[in-house]
């Protein structure tokens, strides 16, 4: 049940990663748990067309169909890479140090090459349209990380958004529609828990400020409790000064 009623222009933006097969559980109770304060149709879902090459989402599966219905309630759907699996080499110190410590051997589109990206972008935008029978809202790379390649192969594949760590913008008309971090965690590690308790803790007093508040979950989140007590003491905090909406709703007015 929707418990927020708060009326104001600011925006809250959720989303949930990693959506496909290979987490179907996890992906239907982070819904539940969002769903206390956003309808459906509030919560981003960012859908993964064969997560690490072992989860394809198969046409006329009972996930396809699941996928289907969620879009059909009015849900947006984002391309999320497509293997969310990063077998690229790296060339450079900054990348190489991305592609090691910002994630878990999963930025897929920090060093791929223009061609493949573009490849990439567009078989999984096929894959989920024809699932859905929708337009998808956009393109999210695993990570929020994008190489040249990816940047340049964004616009020509016709997205209407995009989304990285601090912005969210128009790949074909490079328009920023807002900017500030995305509020996240990570559950692979004591650590990386620890450093997502602490930023839960004091990034929602940035958020707060924000015409847009970005926050995103990923299935690995609701097997830890103290990650799901975080995750719900963030919504119910920003939920007093956001309005849940949707990202397509960014596209009628900059927020930035």
């Amino acid at each position: 049940m929707v418990t927020t009623k708060n009326p104001g222009a600011k925006r809250l933006l959720l989303s949930i990663h990693d959506v496909g097969p290979r987490f179907e559980s996890e992906v239907d109770r982070l819904r539940d748990l969002l769903g206390d304060h956003a309808a459906p149709d509030r919560i981003a879902l960012l859908v993964v067309p064969n997560h690490w090459d072992m989860a394809p989402i198969v046409p006329g599966s009972p996930f396809a169909a699941r996928l289907r219905a969620w879009s059909d309630q009015g849900a947006e759907i984002f391309v999320h890479g497509f293997y969310h699996l990063d077998r690229a080499s790296h060339h450079g110190a900054l990348a190489r140090l991305k592609a090691r410590h910002m994630t878990a051997g999963e930025g897929e589109f920090l060093g791929l090459d223009h061609e493949t990206a573009l490849e990439r972008m567009r078989a999984g935008r096929s894959l989920i349209e024809d699932i859905t029978g929708h337009d998808v809202t956009g393109f999210i790379a695993p990570a929020w990380l994008y190489g040249p390649g990816a940047l340049a192969a964004l616009a020509e594949g016709g997205f209407a958004l995009a989304e990285d760590h601090m912005k969210v913008w128009n790949p074909v008309t490079a328009d920023v529609l807002c900017k500030g971090p995305v509020l996240t965690w990570a559950s692979r590690s004591r650590a990386r828990i620890a450093s997502s308790l602490f930023a839960a803790r004091v990034l929602p007093l940035l958020l707060g400020q924000l015409p847009v508040a970005r926050l995103g979950v990923h299935p690995g989140d609701i097997h830890v409790r103290a990650l799901v007590a975080s995750i719900t003491a963030a919504v119910t905090r920003l939920a007093r000064t956001h309005r849940p909406a949707r990202y397509a709703d960014l596209q009628s007015g900059h927020a930035a």
